[in-house]
């Protein structure tokens, strides 16, 4: 891993960026404190709102963290295809006693804006989801002072990852919870995805920058096998959906070990896009008719999950969550750290004693 990154935390663990509320700032601060890399999630956030995160995070750490933004997204949906969603989902609307939300609120999440405010006021560290910025973007970054990561499912992704001057690749497998970061959404590659071992040793014969590993990451063994694997790093985020700090909703906490819900997929239910998640029953009833729509489906959706979610109704919520859930700990995000540190220096003493008593046996 490039000592750029490495060394800005001690600890190859990084806390992903869970947007929706999730990644709040006092999550991010436990993470940095305990030696490993807090990230704020920007997506769905104002340029300000994440401004005013960012201040309070430095308020609460010294150390180095992250923020994240989600790339604009082209406009390919079929308006019309949105229509028959929305009326499907009417049904849904009269139940929570709530109306739709509006499909055309904005497709580039104020990129703009908050790339502004991160020049103005640099952060360590700023990754992307769902594209590639352009070289100019990703080099007055460098200048700066940040360092840039961005996601990619494929080998092909990362490769234009590395060509358009990123210091680093997010290698996303498809064990991984909430949105994959796709850089273009293609129907039809629906469910394709790279398990994550496959993923990042594809990647590291593809590309020369560092790579950083999500994708189900739950335990210290997990850690070790990616960072065998050639990751420099590993990225978790369903294992801090469920700590004290984090800013899920405590149903949404509970879900993750509740043996109600027995397994995750895939689905565009809740945004349009691919996102795995538990399966509840708003993603069994429609996760099958949800168009390839986003971020007009997100839009649409908003207002159901706020109310399914106030209602304290798991089954109405996008309870998003990797292959791993059932693993969840509800430790305080620094004890977590700690945990997987130890569990990563055990397994990767265990590892070095194999290899030893390998040795000894030639």
């Amino acid at each position: 891993m490039s000592s750029a990154l490495t060394g800005l935390f001690p600890l190859p663990i990084v806390q992903a960026p869970m947007a929706g509320g999730v990644s709040v700032p006092q999550l991010a601060a436990a993470v940095s404190e305990a030696g490993g890399l807090g990230f704020l999630a920007a997506g769905y956030k104002t340029a300000d709102g994440m401004y005013q995160e960012i201040k309070q995070l430095r308020g609460l750490t010294g150390r180095p963290f992250g923020v994240n933004l989600f790339m604009p997204q082209p406009e390919y949906a079929d308006p019309a295809a949105v229509d028959v969603y929305a009326h499907q989902l009417a049904g849904e609307a009269s139940w929570y006693e709530t109306e739709l939300g509006d499909r055309d609120s904005g497709r580039d999440d104020g990129y703009d804006a908050k790339l502004a405010v991160l020049l103005d006021n640099p952060v360590p560290v700023v990754s992307f989801h769902f594209g590639v910025p352009n070289g100019e973007v990703l080099e007055a970054l460098r200048r700066a002072g940040t360092f840039t990561l961005v996601t990619a499912t494929t080998p092909d992704e990362a490769l234009a990852v590395e060509r358009a001057g990123a210091d680093a690749v997010i290698a996303q497998g498809v064990e991984a919870g909430g949105h994959q970061g796709t850089h273009r959404d293609i129907p039809e590659n629906d469910g394709a995805g790279l398990g994550l071992l496959s993923l990042v040793g594809q990647i590291r014969e593809t590309v020369r920058i560092p790579v950083v590993a999500a994708g189900g990451l739950m335990r210290g063994s997990q850690i070790a096998a990616v960072l065998a694997a050639g990751a420099g790093a590993a990225q978790l985020g369903t294992a801090f959906l469920a700590t004290p700090e984090s800013g899920a909703a405590e149903i949404h906490k509970q879900a993750l070990t509740n043996p109600l819900f027995v397994r995750t997929e895939l689905t565009r239910a809740f945004s349009g896009r691919p996102a795995r998640g538990l399966v509840n029953r708003f993603m069994r009833e429609h996760g099958p008719y949800a168009p390839a729509a986003y971020p007009e489906v997100h839009h649409l959706t908003s207002p159901l999950r706020k109310a399914a979610a106030k209602a304290k109704d798991a089954q109405g919520m996008a309870l998003w969550a990797g292959q791993g859930h059932r693993m969840a700990r509800p430790l305080p995000a620094g004890q977590l750290v700690e945990v997987l540190a130890a569990e990563l220096a055990d397994a990767t003493t265990a590892l070095s004693g194999h290899r030893s008593a390998g040795g000894d046996l030639r």
